[in-house]
């Protein structure tokens, strides 16, 4: 059963769970007539820690994010705003040096939940890597409005998300090689000029590959080779679709590259 439309209510905060490293907590609004739930997960590592974007690199604990089983509530996507990578000794990793906030969209399966209930398990990592694990749970009531500092804090966290692809900034042909060593890109950039633009491509789940080679930048088109290296022995990427992030200045844009 969906709420009604006089349920677009009350935003709640959780309470901080700290853990060497840092801290993490959940906001949420109750659910809208449609049964979506708008929510987010603020992780604040301490100086000089780091957490981790979706794909962390060479080494690191990705995010996981689980609503509580029979809570009716499903998590769809979980959004990350622009990561940066980040050297620890030899490793090369890709995430947050300083405090994050990932925007949660969750829907309603059943009846409408009085509170919102999460598994959170990330990892930070200094010296170092922490596995934190926290369950997290605000309440849902439909009968209050939400503080526009609780809404400030979710629409800020949305701003910081990629963009989607537009006329200025886009793929415009991608391929991989026949041994499927190197994926060749070839981009429309929103500034005609500046250095190469920071590029993450995720392959299947837990990989992910940065490193560039030929890189050609001739006014707002952009080419480059990016190096793949081992796959799993038994993948096919016929059909798959991965991820890529490409962040140009101070614009990212997100999407998917299909292969045939």
């Amino acid at each position: 059963m969906l709420l009604s439309s006089a349920a677009m209510a009350h935003a709640a905060m959780s309470d901080w769970v700290d853990n060497q490293g840092g801290r993490m907590r959940l906001v949420a609004l109750a659910p809208d007539a449609e049964g979506h739930i708008r929510a987010a997960l603020q992780i604040e590592p301490e100086p000089g820690w780091i957490t981790y974007w979706r794909e962390p690199g060479q080494g690191g604990i990705p995010p996981q994010i689980t609503p509580a089983p029979g809570s009716g509530v499903t998590l769809e996507t979980t959004g990350y705003p622009i990561p940066k990578p980040i050297s620890v000794g030899p490793i090369q990793e890709i995430g947050y040096d300083a405090p994050v906030t990932l925007p949660l969209d969750l829907r309603v399966t059943g009846k409408a939940p009085e509170k919102l209930e999460l598994n959170a398990f990330i990892g930070l990592c200094k010296d170092i890597c922490i596995p934190f694990q926290a369950d997290l749970s605000v309440p849902l009531p439909a009968d209050e409005q939400p503080t526009s500092h609780e809404l400030a804090l979710l629409d800020a966290a949305k701003a910081l998300l990629p963009e989607a692809p537009s006329s200025d900034f886009s793929v415009e042909s991608h391929s991989i090689s026949a041994d499927a060593r190197s994926l060749s890109l070839r981009l429309k950039l929103p500034d005609a000029s500046g250095k190469a633009p920071a590029i993450y491509v995720t392959g299947p789940s837990g990989y992910i590959f940065f490193q560039q080679a030929n890189a050609k930048r001739e006014g707002p088109t952009f080419s480059t080779e990016i190096e793949i290296g081992k796959l799993p022995q038994t993948y096919d990427i016929k059909g798959k679709s991965w991820g890529i992030l490409v962040v140009d200045g101070d614009r990212a844009m997100e999407t998917s590259l299909a292969f045939e």
